[in-house]
């Protein structure tokens, strides 16, 4: 795309000059215009540049989605500096342990959040590299910095060093160290740049409707790429009004698309079905919002519908990508069908290769499940100090591996069927689980469905359907199993039903499988 910011300071001038007087962030009745961002993120910057942060140093960002998250970011950007997000849902040792193998030298931390003190929980961790601590929204302890107190430290410094700092950037910067969820293992730090992230998500933002002007609500956390390069970095792009929503509640967000005049709302399939299922939906004015993106292994057509009819979205696509490519890699076109937008997520972004591959490595025929690989300008630089896992990641060839199993149709659309970890196998049969929880969200009584593996005698591994009924319904497995028979393979009907008022949730509002497994297979 011509004319694009090369950095992410330069996002920030860009949209200063274009929208000064547009609200760039609207929280708790606080108003930030684009031209009031630029320079707060510079006194931010500043600040930081008093602390003694160095280009290329890495900054630490531990808090739920607010404001000061977002201006500590370009702060840290404008500094030259790499921003490293923290998820919230981490205790003190795994924060430290991402702060330590990070190098972090300052931190932004929430102080009081989801009834415990963040600082707090880092007080009997060793961190050698860590230097000063900045809690926003609470008071300072010793050795602690409150946010006003930091900002205060920009006196010392001149605006002219923020600038020199900027302009030495390029889109090959490296502009954050982002840790992986650890669901395969240890996290793992993913290295990307300033210029790929810009242009994936100038690509994104244009195609799923992310309008001028639009105000765009984020209640995919921050610390993840939905929420922070498909967040507020294409919201930037798009001089949208960016709405930070730091707790996930189905009443909360409607309320704030009513109040608001919320346009555009992404987030994972989780999102929508709670917001369906809010006992007092109908009380809702939705009439603004028109666009959403969703995307996981498992989105089924009944929710692409439901979201259409129930929810008033007439713009509903579908995406996929994961830390390791940025975050993006294919998505649905505004003019694809139904039935694509619901059964696929899209084609490859424009300079991206995708292919499905065997375990050889090869290219499988078209239809054909295989190991979903890609290769282009937004895959990572490789994993922070890993060369090992870099390699076993990113073959010699440049294509990166992405651990998903899909299949390309001649269209060159994809479909994830599953992950190579959560494939199970009944009788010599390969089973994906998210093809059989796309067939069971159709079933009348089940508001979210999960299907996860149990050891059986016989056939080795069975399916066992986690759900949770939708309000006023009850469902048995003699009725599930007889609805499901007519439908699918027998060896992919579940032989076992597990009933839950909630399922296991990350912070990025994913179903949990490992716990999952966890609580069928162990009987908790």
């Amino acid at each position: 795309m011509p004319d694009l910011p090369q950095t992410l300071p330069e996002v920030l001038h860009r949209a200063a000059r274009q929208w000064p007087e547009r609200p760039a962030i609207v929280e708790d009745g606080v108003r930030i215009t684009y031209a009031a961002l630029l320079e707060q993120a510079t006194t931010v910057a500043r600040a930081l540049i008093a602390l003694g942060v160095e280009a290329g140093d890495r900054v630490a960002i531990w808090a739920p989605n607010v404001r000061e998250w977002i201006l500590a970011a370009c702060g840290v950007h404008a500094a030259g500096a790499m921003v490293v997000p923290v998820s919230t849902r981490m205790k003190g040792l795994e924060a430290a342990d991402v702060l330590e193998r990070s190098g972090s030298r300052v931190l932004f931390t929430i102080g009081h959040f989801l009834g415990q003190r963040f600082p707090a929980l880092l007080d009997d961790q060793h961190l050698t590299t860590l230097e000063h601590v900045i809690v926003l929204r609470d008071t300072a302890r010793d050795g602690e910095l409150t946010w006003d107190t930091f900002l205060a430290g920009a006196e010392t410094v001149p605006t002219a060093t923020v600038r020199s700092r900027t302009t030495a950037l390029t889109a090959d910067s490296l502009s954050d160290l982002m840790f992986t969820s650890g669901t395969t293992g240890r996290p793992k730090g993913v290295l990307a740049k300033h210029g790929a992230a810009i242009r994936a998500f100038s690509e994104w933002a244009q195609v799923v409707g992310l309008n001028i002007g639009a105000n765009y609500l984020i209640v995919n956390p921050f610390f993840h790429s939905f929420g922070y390069k498909a967040g507020w970095v294409a919201g930037f792009l798009r001089g949208a009004a960016v709405y930070p929503h730091a707790v996930f509640d189905a009443g909360a967000i409607l309320a704030r698309i009513e109040q608001e005049k919320i346009n555009f709302l992404p987030g994972p399939p989780t999102l929508y079905l709670k917001m369906l299922e809010h006992p007092r939906l109908k009380d809702f004015d939705l009439s603004s919002l028109h666009g959403a993106v969703t995307g996981a292994a498992s989105v089924p057509p009944i929710l692409i519908q439901r979201m259409r009819e129930e929810l008033g979205i007439d713009h509903v696509t579908t995406a996929y990508g994961l830390t390791e490519c940025g975050g993006c890699a294919t998505i649905c076109e505004p003019t694809d069908d139904v039935e694509t937008v619901a059964h696929t997520c899209g084609h490859a972004l424009p300079d991206t290769e995708l292919r499905c591959v065997d375990a050889e490595n090869r290219p499988v025929p078209t239809g054909t499940a295989g190991e979903i690989v890609l290769r282009g300008y937004h895959v990572m630089q490789g994993y922070f100090q890993d060369p090992e896992a870099t390699a076993k990641a990113i073959d010699a060839d440049g294509w990166l591996h992405t651990g998903d199993i899909g299949t390309l149709d001649a269209r060159g659309y994809l479909r994830i069927t599953d992950r190579l970890k959560d494939m199970f196998i009944v009788g010599g049969f390969n089973c994906y689980p998210a093809e059989i929880e796309r067939l069971l969200a159709e079933h009348p009584a089940i508001a979210q469905v999960a299907v996860v593996s149990v050891p059986d005698e016989k056939m080795g591994e069975v399916g066992c359907a986690c759900v949770v009924p939708r309000a006023g319904h009850t469902l048995t497995l003699e009725a599930l199993v007889a609805w499901a028979r007519p439908r699918m393979s027998n060896y992919k009907v579940p032989r076992y039903l597990r009933r839950f008022d909630a399922l296991p949730m990350n912070a990025s509002n994913k179903v949990m499988k490992n716990a999952l497994r966890m609580i069928v297979r162990g009987g908790g």
